[in-house]
């Protein structure tokens, strides 16, 4: 469920040219379906000299991947996993890893219980 990957989460790419790579989230653009990761698709752009950059050079940029390509790391286990969402009694949300269900966070709190009108 890619809609639950959040910035500063830590990712691993699980298809294309840099499966395996692991690193943090730096960017995500929901709209275009894409994330930036921290290490991963470094393209190397060419700058020539201007007041915010007077040496010119290259730089190195990361760039951004389809957010489909990556997964969250399970905390027990520290693997790629499939994400799922849960009720706790008390009514409060949660992600949690499908593979060992340990709980990744929160995502809303209680939810109040509404009273049955006495009859």
């Amino acid at each position: 469920m890619s809609k639950y990957i959040r910035k500063d989460d830590i990712v691993e790419v699980i298809s294309g040219n840099y499966a395996g790579m692991r690193g943090k989230v730096l960017k995500i653009d929901r709209q275009a379906g894409k994330v930036t990761v921290q290490g991963v698709n470094v393209a190397t752009k060419h700058v020539r000299p201007s007041r915010q950059n007077p040496q010119g050079g290259t730089i190195k940029k990361e760039m951004p991947i389809h957010i489909s390509n990556v997964a969250l790391l399970d905390p027990r286990t520290n693997r790629p996993t499939r994400l799922g969402v849960r009720y706790l009694e008390d009514g409060t949300k949660e992600l949690y890893a499908k593979v060992s269900g340990a709980t990744i966070r929160t995502i809303s709190p209680p939810r109040p219980r509404y009273a049955r009108k006495p009859e």
